[in-house]
């Protein structure tokens, strides 16, 4: 079978939708929402998961080495204000007593040492026998010359013959007297055979030993003594310092490696400057203790003119048309320039009259390549001097 058509005049009878209009879209629409997509994925991912970018670097300080120098006494030995040497006085032999130690305290006149005198005894003894045999003699011829004087008036004896008598008698009598001066030398030089100390003081050493031989010629002395008891530390100080010491300021000596300080004064500057050093000596005396030793490094302080000085490496020193100046650290880490008056250069260094007082932290090094007020990282380096303690 076979359907036929519906009638177009029969259109109106049936109500059939009209098909919908169909939209179109731009066509850049869709890029523009890709391209979107894409960068807020890119903002998100560097958002979360990303790493941060690093910092950028700060600045550093750069390091200088800084020393801080304390202060300096002033430093010399210890010795004996009056040093007497003892040796052998006369021909000399073999010690046979040594009757003192080194620290022993001594009087005028007491005997050190004695030395062998057997010899020098025997002959004292021959010497007296010669004395009694001369005047033996001298009164012999003394009565015969008396009994010739009676004869010679009668005439039995002639004046030669007085002569004669009054020759032998002043002979005998001359050699009386020789032996009289014999026997004193002799026994003087037996007193020398005794040792003994020539003033009041402290023994600091003996060179002899009980059966040593020992001389005249030798050029060791046997004993040597602080007359007094009384040593001296003779001070190394500067040339500008020594103006302001004078005899009689007090001191305190202080031996290296101890903590006691010894009382003592000036009692001698001495009038010559070294001229390689510039420096002078100035002589404390300071009387005997076990403490002290002669011969032993000391420092002293003098009051009313202590002679402290910072003393700083050569190359902390700088120098412009301004004067002389230092680099020191400040409690910022700020470098400061620091005006300086510069006293004696030596080996150790070079001392500082006026400027710092020897506890800033002073670069030791490159100090002209800082600027002031230039922030840095110092570096502590061995202090050059010790502070005093």
């Amino acid at each position: 079978m076979h359907n036929k058509l519906p009638d177009p005049q029969a259109a109106d009878l049936y109500s059939f939708p009209e098909p919908a209009a169909t939209t179109r879209r731009p066509r850049w629409l869709v890029p523009v929402v890709i391209a979107l997509v894409i960068v807020a994925a890119i903002v998100a991912y560097r958002t979360f998961f990303a790493p941060a970018p690093p910092a950028a670097p700060a600045a550093v300080a750069p390091q200088v080495t800084v020393v801080v120098p304390g202060t300096r006494k002033a430093t010399g030995s210890i010795a004996a204000r009056r040093d007497s040497a003892i040796g052998v006085q006369g021909e000399g032999g073999r010690v046979i007593a040594v009757l003192v130690e080194p620290g022993q305290s001594v009087a005028r006149g007491q005997v050190l040492a004695r030395i062998d005198r057997a010899v020098p005894v025997q002959t004292s003894a021959q010497l007296r026998a010669s004395i009694r045999s001369a005047e033996a003699d001298a009164r012999l011829a003394d009565a015969d010359l008396k009994r010739a004087q009676a004869l010679v008036q009668k005439g039995f004896i002639s004046q030669a013959d007085i002569d004669r008598r009054t020759a032998t008698r002043d002979g005998a009598q001359a050699r009386t007297e020789l032996a009289r001066a014999q026997l004193a030398a002799n026994e003087a030089l037996i007193a020398r055979l005794d040792i003994r100390a020539p003033a009041a003081g402290l023994v600091l050493s003996r060179s002899v030993e009980t059966g040593q031989i020992v001389g005249a010629g030798s050029g060791t002395p046997m004993f040597r003594i602080a007359e007094g008891g009384i040593l001296e530390m003779r001070a190394l100080v500067a040339e500008q310092d020594m103006a302001r010491l004078k005899p009689g300021m007090p001191a305190r000596v202080t031996p290296v490696g101890s903590t006691t300080a010894y009382p003592g004064k000036i009692w001698l500057l001495d009038p010559v400057i070294d001229a390689i050093s510039r420096q002078g000596v100035a002589r404390v005396a300071v009387p005997y203790a076990p403490g002290l030793r002669v011969g032993a490094f000391a420092k002293v302080a003098i009051d009313a003119g202590e002679a402290l000085r910072p003393v700083l490496p050569q190359s902390a020193i700088q120098a412009d048309d301004k004067g002389n100046y230092v680099m020191v650290v400040g409690a910022d880490n700020k470098v400061q320039r620091r005006a300086v008056t510069i006293g004696t250069v030596s080996n150790d260094g070079v001392s500082i009259e006026a400027g710092i007082t020897g506890i800033e932290k002073v670069v030791a090094n490159a100090g002209a390549f800082l600027r002031p007020g230039e922030k840095v990282a110092p570096v502590l380096a061995p202090t050059l001097a010790r502070t005093p303690g």
